[in-house]
């Protein structure tokens, strides 16, 4: 009976065991400092901007490939798969953390994803599990990628909390990692009180309560100004002033730490080499004049406020990979220096 007994502890140990090293990226993950990879990344040119800014994880994209704005027709793009693939392979041997993100990549490219609303919801949902799906079996545990992301600014979508808190828990579940959403940026007016509905009506979204850590697209407008001082900035993160809005961005993303007890990880931070660069930090062609200062001063900012922030999980730089005379995004060699610097101190 004790030889018994004994064997049964034995088994349920063992068992413990192997689901603790299953899930072992569950608790190794501290402060993630992140690049976004532009779809159309060189392996080559994405290790050296790595190597360059410093960091200790790839946001790795997998294009999904979808007609239009309207479609519900989706394809995982099989070159993009096996490049991603390919370079998660060098990346794990260097020892850098991979976030895995199926990339909606809409006509083309010419349509943003904020804008995707395909006819058919209940259809979209059901084939974006399938693509996840595919993704976790042929990528994601097969190369030990650390973090999923479900679902990209999907603005249109986000409302079907039902739908995303399925697809949460059915990665959460077959997945070895983390597990996280990424909401896009959201701005509240104080003399706009739809603005300030749609916001808490975001902040209570329940698909919120069910991932690892709470993932921001952090475009927010923050002034009319074309150039700005860091100090111009770290003020406006606490009351816009843009339109006049007195958006207070660092309370409200606070706002969503206190209320699930997640840490916020700013999934994509990124500005254009431009004038008005924190009036419109979502827009590539916001003008045509270059300013890489000013994009540095952005970063400046964000680094300022949030740098020494427990609840900030980190950031992912938007984006690295290809620095071809379109890439706006791609940073400038002071703001190289800001982010290199941020938590290597």
């Amino acid at each position: 009976m004790k030889k018994k007994i004994l064997f049964i502890i034995l088994t349920i140990s063992i068992l413990a065991i192997g689901i603790g090293f299953s899930k072992k990226n569950k608790v190794e993950i501290d402060k993630i400092k992140s690049v976004n990879l532009s779809t159309d990344y060189e392996i080559k040119q994405a290790l050296e901007d790595i190597k360059d800014l410093g960091v200790n994880t790839v946001n790795v994209p997998v294009v999904i490939q979808i007609p239009n704005i309207k479609s519900n027709d989706m394809k995982i793009d099989d070159y993009s798969k096996q490049k991603a693939i390919k370079l998660i392979e060098i990346l794990k041997k260097k020892d850098i953390k991979v976030i895995l993100e199926a990339y909606p990549w809409i006509n083309n490219g010419r349509s943003y994803e904020t804008e995707y609303n395909p006819l058919d919801k209940e259809k979209f949902f059901k084939d974006w599990k399938i693509v996840l799906n595919t993704l976790i079996d042929d990528v994601a545990n097969k190369h030990d990628v650390d973090i999923i992301i479900t679902g990209s600014n999907l603005q249109n979508l986000e409302k079907y909390e039902d739908n995303w808190c399925d697809i949460i828990d059915f990665v959460k579940e077959k997945f070895d990692g983390l597990v996280t959403y990424k909401t896009s940026w959201w701005y509240t007016a104080s003399w706009d009180k739809k603005s300030i509905d749609r916001y808490n009506k975001k902040l209570n979204n329940k698909l919120f309560s069910k991932v690892d850590f709470i993932s921001i697209a952090s475009y927010f407008e923050l002034s009319d100004k074309a150039e700005n001082t860091v100090e111009e900035l770290v003020s406006c993160l606490n009351s816009t002033t843009i339109h006049n809005r007195k958006q207070n961005v660092v309370k409200e993303i606070y706002n969503f730490h206190q209320k699930y007890n997640k840490e916020i990880f700013f999934g994509e931070l990124g500005f254009p080499r431009r004038n008005y660069a924190a009036k419109h930090p979502w827009d590539a062609t916001v003008s045509n004049v270059e300013n890489a200062k000013e994009q540095s001063r952005c970063f400046k900012a964000y680094k300022q406020i949030f740098e020494d922030k427990d609840y900030l999980k980190g950031f992912s730089v938007f984006a690295v990979g290809q620095k071809g005379k379109d890439k706006n995004f791609y940073p400038s060699n002071e703001s190289m220096d800001v982010i290199y610097s941020w938590y290597n101190k």
